[in-house]
């Protein structure tokens, strides 16, 4: 059937398709006649142990005020902020999930005629960012599945205001060392926006950490977002903030949508990070699931993409989509790439001991 209603949308809208995410436990319990507590789902990149005890108590506190809208500002959540990375709160701006904060970069300092650029096989907001404001996505190659600075520096023209880069990547998992996105800022003129997204930074281990908010003060043009949605296990919640210095602050203020982030996520975001203790024993378990799936993958003689995330990507030899669909049957929620252009390949969220272990069994079984 002819649908007026796409023809009467703008053009840019006609190249985007809506986000799929990863498929809900209730739904695939519906789907298949299973019981949700038998689901395992490895497909989103979620926290296995769940949210911090602290931010189950504020939830529960926060429930009689939702009848008022909530501060529009996030004053207290900007302060606990300020506070546990060291920088004022003219830097910090909340958002929807990082995702908002993506799309409104692109919204304030992107349009028609003008050029954004992130590497292949990168996360899927970026293209959609890009288009719903009607610029033009420059997709560069990528080298060993991550981000190649020189291709990203090579791509750069007078046409060029914003550049995409994720680190780790998703949903690949690489990881670009610090001297490499220094030497990309260095590279790169200061009228073009260049966002860092850090959505699953504090996976980082000890190796890894660098100080990348201390470069938003010698790269004026540098923004970086974060989530609360991975370690954090807030996913439900949608929040995530952007830090940059102040004028571009000011500028993403004045598109971002009023009470954006809603009271109970502002105050479990505070709870979140007194509990930092929750934070270490995230990255433990991540440690130690990463090893079991990457010996069970060995063990498989399956090849992986090394990941500094809290999942990774692994060929499974096969027809992606086959494979997944079998996990699925089985009651296991996997991410099949094939919308990435990798056929081959699946990403799976490190999961519990138990439920790495019940991955592994049914791929080998099915395999």
């Amino acid at each position: 059937m002819n649908n007026k209603f796409i023809a009467l949308a703008k053009q840019n809208i006609h190249q985007m398709t809506p986000y799929v995410p990863g498929k809900p436990i209730e739904e695939t319990a519906r789907e298949l006649g299973l019981d949700e507590k038998s689901i395992i789902k490895l497909a989103s990149n979620e926290n296995p142990l769940g949210t911090s005890t602290k931010v189950k108590e504020i939830i529960s506190a926060a429930v009689p005020g939702l009848s008022l809208y909530p501060d529009g500002s996030a004053f207290m959540l900007k302060k606990a902020l300020s506070v546990h990375l060291g920088i004022d709160t003219s830097r910090i701006t909340p958002g929807n999930g990082s995702d908002e904060l993506l799309r409104l970069l692109a919204m304030a300092y992107a349009g028609p005629g003008d050029e954004v650029i992130f590497s292949q096989y990168s996360f899927v907001v970026y293209m959609l960012a890009t288009l719903s404001v009607s610029a033009k996505p420059v997709v560069v190659p990528a080298s060993s599945w991550g981000a190649d600075i020189d291709h990203i520096v090579a791509a750069v023209n007078e046409n060029t205001r914003i550049i995409y880069i994720a680190n780790p990547n998703n949903p690949t998992g690489t990881w670009l060392s610090p001297d490499q996105i220094q030497s990309l800022l260095k590279r790169i003129n200061s009228k073009v926006i260049v966002v860092l997204d850090e959505a699953y930074i504090e996976y980082s281990d000890d190796t890894d950490i660098h100080d990348s908010i201390s470069w938003t003060d010698k790269y004026q043009n540098l923004v970086i977002t974060r989530t609360f949605s991975k370690a954090y296990g807030m996913a439900g919640l949608r929040i995530g903030y952007a830090i940059a210095n102040p004028q571009i602050t000011d500028v993403i203020n004045r598109v971002r949508p009023p009470f954006n982030v809603n009271e109970i996520a502002q105050k479990a975001a505070v709870a979140a990070l007194s509990d930092q203790q929750f934070i270490k024993l995230s990255q433990q378990n991540n440690q130690k699931g990463m090893q079991e799936l990457q010996q069970g993958f060995k063990t498989l003689g399956l090849n992986y993409i090394p990941s500094k995330g809290n999942f990774i990507t692994v060929d499974v030899d096969n027809d992606n989509k086959k494979i997944a669909e079998q996990l699925l049957s089985a009651g296991i929620i996997v991410r099949p790439l094939n919308g990435y252009k990798m056929p081959r390949h699946i990403r799976v969220t490190v999961g519990s001991a138990e439920e790495n272990a019940k991955f592994l069994k049914v791929l080998s079984d099915i395999l």
